[in-house]
């Protein structure tokens, strides 16, 4: 069967676990052919030792409908890069979804601790991996989108525009990464839209990411049991959300009106109809303005 984006070609960066292999795979289920990137392979790991690797994200594309490449990138590294977008355009000869969800940082940032106590070596790591990788990818990768019209780059990131203007989100470093690179897809939009492409910052909400199942002991199918410690993740998301709000944009012949926009999944999930795969549709930033935030008890009524 035939998919919306058959015969198109994504480049997840940053696809190992989390948000980026939940985009990748709904790439694929979309019927696309995907090429995720990542520093963990079944014969090497990053500096967060952990168990996901391209090669099964791939494999995941591949049984979602699409066909799924692994290719081991390191996203501060010019030179790999360039090899990457090389071997697309031989491969494939052109790229029509770009997808920067290159972080990394998950364990270098301290929380709620000033900047002049945090350590520096660990920020400014934090802000290499977050934010240059971003801009070296886009560096290398849209020439080739722009051979043809009507490309997409999603720049993936935490927060709304709306909200990181009025939050401060966590500690110095982190909030300046996650603004960044919503800034990036505004001026991305800016560059890109008179050359027949677009632009757009999307954040997920609370992330079922693998780190965060296995932070309170949990699994994708027994999520429910933290309410106990944390009752607001009763708000959280699977991957496949966001993937879903990709998945719909690079099929949305209009995308163009999203141009340079903040956008996160449960308000694109309004727009294009996605459910998360539990039939739901949270609306987390919503939730964490009028309801967490607040300092209301947690309650979802009205916001999945």
């Amino acid at each position: 069967m035939s998919g919306p984006l058959d015969g198109k070609v994504a480049l997840v960066a940053g696809a190992t676990r989390g948000a980026g292999r939940g985009i990748a795979v709904e790439l694929g289920a979309a019927g696309a052919t995907v090429y995720v990137t990542g520093r963990t392979t079944r014969t090497r790991r990053s500096e967060y030792d952990r168990p996901e690797t391209i090669e099964d994200t791939a494999d995941l594309v591949t049984r979602a409908g699409g066909r799924g490449v692994a290719v081991a990138t390191d996203h501060l590294e010019p030179d790999q890069v360039r090899a990457l977008i090389a071997r697309i355009d031989e491969e494939q000869g052109a790229l029509d979804v770009l997808v920067n969800d290159i972080w990394g940082g998950e364990h270098l940032f301290a929380w709620d601790t000033p900047v002049w106590e945090h350590d520096l070596d660990n920020g400014l790591r934090l802000l290499r991996l977050a934010v240059d990788t971003h801009a070296i990818t886009s560096h290398h990768a849209l020439p080739l989108m722009l051979r043809r019209p009507g490309g997409l780059v999603v720049e993936v990131t935490d927060g709304t525009a709306e909200y990181n203007r009025d939050t401060y989100r966590n500690s110095f470093f982190y909030d300046l990464a996650k603004t960044a690179v919503l800034r990036m897809g505004f001026a991305l939009g800016r560059e890109l839209g008179p050359r027949g492409a677009t632009a757009v910052a999307l954040t997920p909400g609370w992330l079922r990411s693998e780190i965060m199942l296995d932070q309170f002991g949990v699994r994708e199918d027994t999520w429910r049991d933290a309410l106990e410690q944390v009752p607001h993740f009763a708000i959280s998301e699977s991957p496949r959300y966001v993937g879903r709000a990709v998945a719909a944009l690079a099929a949305d012949p209009d995308v163009a009106r999203w141009n340079g926009q903040s956008l996160s999944s449960g308000g694109l999930a309004r727009v294009y109809g996605f459910t998360d795969l539990d039939g739901s549709r949270p609306d987390a930033w919503r939730y964490l303005v009028e309801v967490q935030d607040a300092g209301k008890p947690a309650d979802t009524t009205g916001y999945r």
